[in-house]
């Protein structure tokens, strides 16, 4: 529903699943708090800091793991995270029933409790479920719905603008577009200026992972909206350009590199989206290990699935520092038990103090 006034209201919204139950999904938490008109100012103010990208975690039995997943948020709270996204790509969306969708919009603000800001993704392939979503991710408590090209029939750039146009016009919760190669189309950075003139679309997040793409959105885009690119060496180029990527929107390397005893990388991010350049440049070699140890792994399990987004592994990982995960769902297919006793040995080699300090030395 589009209107003027703030979103969050107390009303709620009933959802009846074909073989499930009604989830009504009234706000518990402040959620949105501007209008269609102010909405980019909002996130010019809001969206600062470390983002984070959830999995969602099954139980043995291929149900959502609740009470995993409230651990993970209370986990990434103690890092110090400023929001999150929920039912994004590492959180296996599109192996989703819409039922267990709608749950996890009313589960996750529950546990939320307005520490973090929360985001949900609402993507997919049917304009009036999109609006559907938005709407209920609104009333339910979240501060932004997350958008990408709605996959299959999607071919050009023309059809995304349309698409994510016409879901603008019908809804009021700000918009973050996700451009990913994930989604069969990667906009160009003149696409991704066009989708950031629409009025509630509050950020983009540029996750083709092509550096000079990146680079070219956020001059292009960035005085019209919040850009983003999730790979931390963005920062040491701002110099260079004239561009400021004010937060890191959003991935999982604050759980997965971070715990909340060895705590580096949430710091380093809010130093570098604070434009304190330098003093974060000084915190990278500590973080430099483990974002090479990704490198390694995630290329590798990319190369190994056609370039599939490497959620098996994020997962483990994540299962390796602490993080509930368990199995990912078909069609994506599982690490290999030798993967994941390799996987391991690198995760806890480095985790040992001493050898990241020598790892650190021998590579700077």
């Amino acid at each position: 529903m589009v209107g003027e006034g703030a979103a969050g209201a107390s009303t709620a919204v009933g959802w009846v699943s074909p073989d499930g139950p009604v989830y009504n999904l009234t706000s518990t938490s402040k959620g949105m708090d501007y209008t269609r008109s102010t909405a980019k100012s909002w996130g010019r103010e809001k969206l600062r800091g470390e983002w984070t990208t959830l999995v969602t975690p099954f139980t043995p039995d291929d149900e959502l793991d609740e009470r995993g997943l409230a651990a993970n948020i209370d986990r990434v709270a103690q890092l110090g995270t400023r929001g999150l996204g929920c039912s994004w790509n590492m959180g296996e969306f599109w192996s989703l029933t819409q039922a267990e969708r709608y749950r996890l919009m009313e589960f996750v603000p529950s546990v939320v409790k307005g520490r973090m800001l929360t985001a949900f993704q609402v993507t997919h392939t049917s304009l009036k479920e999109v609006v559907a979503m938005a709407d209920a991710a609104q009333r339910a408590g979240f501060d932004l719905a997350i958008i990408a090209a709605p996959y299959i029939m999607t071919k050009t750039e023309a059809q995304v603008v349309d698409f994510v146009t016409k879901v603008s016009e019908r809804t009021d919760l700000g918009l973050a577009f996700y451009n990913s190669p994930q989604f069969g189309i990667t906009m160009s950075a003149a696409g991704l200026a066009k989708l950031a003139d629409l009025p509630t679309m509050v950020a983009i997040k540029e996750a083709s992972f092509n550096l000079q793409l990146s680079i070219d959105a956020h001059l292009l885009a960035g005085e019209k909206t919040v850009m983003s690119a999730p790979d931390e060496e963005i920062f040491f180029f701002e110099p260079f350009y004239g561009f400021h990527q004010q937060v890191m929107f959003a991935n999982t390397s604050d759980w997965r590199f971070d715990t909340p005893t060895s705590h580096e990388y949430v710091p380093f991010i809010e130093l570098a989206t604070a434009g304190r350049l330098e003093e974060a440049r000084k915190l990278y070699p500590r973080i430099w290990p483990w974002k090479q140890l990704s490198r390694k792994w995630w290329s590798r399990i990319a190369a190994r699935t056609g370039g599939g987004l490497p959620v098996q592994m994020v997962k483990y990982w994540g299962e390796l520092r602490g993080m509930a995960g368990g199995h990912v769902r078909p069609p994506v297919l599982p690490l290999t038990d030798a993967e994941k006793q390799e996987l391991r040995a690198d995760v806890e080699s480095l985790a040992k103090p001493t050898a990241r300090v020598v790892r650190t030395k021998a590579t700077h």
